[in-house]
């Protein structure tokens, strides 16, 4: 049989399907994302049931979203699983996710995301951090390096520091190729990600803050005088404390929300002085 096929399905490549079926791994990343009826349990792309069967043996309903007509078709005929499961054919890029709170319940959140929507289905996510008590993703290891990163590594960039904006970023475990079928070219490992509490997170301009990051990684060689021109002067950066010799990788997450908080204030007062 081929390796590209699991459990009678053949993982389809549009969808960057990798079917887990490591029990050990699949054991240590359900104790992980500790599952109960205290939350509204989501798994985005459920594939062939590899965590929703042990999640949902521990919870009475259970949401999931799935874009594979198949898969989904495959999960409303499952004889242990059709009675627990809400089954949402959808994209999870497109999906409210607000719309599963039925009661004062927050969300958990979960899933073996496809790695080539991993980084803007997050960012998806992010937008509902308010309703949400934690996420749990399986993704390619080194964008779990990156979400984690702290400044002066070189994985610390603008997914490191908008992530760490919304959320507390833990690794949780490492997950090496051979776990999945068909095996994918890179390692992957398993985040938890805990959205920070309104008293945690300053309120700002998130599209300016990341156009701050935008500007500041995409040329990540250069000083921050030169990277940041476009946007402030080298003088203010020095009256906000930032070493205008450093590089974006350079600087904490603190710094970036000053840079925002600055530069809002400062279009603001433009705006009101014309």
């Amino acid at each position: 049989m081929s390796d590209n096929v699991h459990l009678g399905h053949r993982a389809k490549k549009r969808f960057g399907q990798n079917f887990l079926h490591d029990d050990a791994i699949i054991s240590d990343i359900v104790l992980a994302i500790d599952p109960s009826d205290d939350y509204e349990l989501v798994e985005i792309g459920p594939g062939l049931g590899a965590l929703t069967e042990p999640v949902a043996e521990q919870c009475s309903k259970l949401n999931v979203v799935e874009l594979d007509r198949d898969l989904a078709e495959r999960l409303r005929h499952h004889p242990f699983l059709k009675q627990k499961l809400v089954i949402h054919e959808a994209d999870a890029m497109k999906f409210d996710f607000s719309s599963l709170l039925q009661t004062d319940k927050k969300l958990k959140v979960f899933g073996n995301l496809p790695y080539n929507i991993s980084t803007p289905l997050m960012f998806h996510l992010f937008t509902y951090c308010q309703q949400i008590a934690d996420m749990h993703f399986m993704l390619q290891k080194e964008v779990v390096d990156r979400l984690c990163a702290e400044p002066g590594t070189k994985a610390y960039g603008r997914l490191s520091v908008m992530a760490q904006y919304y959320c507390h970023a833990v690794p949780v475990l490492d997950v090496p190729p051979e776990c999945f079928k068909p095996a994918p070219k890179v390692d992957s490992a398993v985040v938890r990600l805990i959205p920070k509490s309104p008293e945690e997170k300053v309120a700002l301009d998130t599209a300016l803050l990341s156009s701050i990051c935008h500007n500041a990684f995409n040329q990540r060689r250069k000083t921050l005088r030169n990277s940041l021109k476009q946007l402030i002067s080298a003088e203010e950066l020095e009256s906000l404390g930032i070493d205008v010799t450093l590089r974006a990788e350079n600087i904490s997450l603190d710094s970036y929300i000053r840079l925002t908080q600055y530069l809002t204030e400062k279009k603001q007062n433009d705006e009101s002085n014309q």
